[in-house]
């Protein structure tokens, strides 16, 4: 089963940027992301619609 949500720090690796560059992003709302218990997860869903964004403006 492919994962549903992702660590700040693994999510930084899936798109290749830094963890700050990722919780810069979350603060900004450009990623989407949820807090379950004190910890913060980027859904796969979120990361994917941010590189479709990406080729968009680009």
């Amino acid at each position: 089963m492919d994962r549903l949500f992702y660590r700040p720090k693994d999510a930084a690796v899936v798109l290749g940027m830094s963890r700050t560059a990722v919780f810069r992003l979350i603060k900004s709302g450009e990623l989407r992301s949820v807090k379950y218990e004190g910890y913060r997860l980027v859904p796969a869903e979120a990361l994917q619609e941010f590189a479709r964004h990406l080729e968009e403006v680009a």
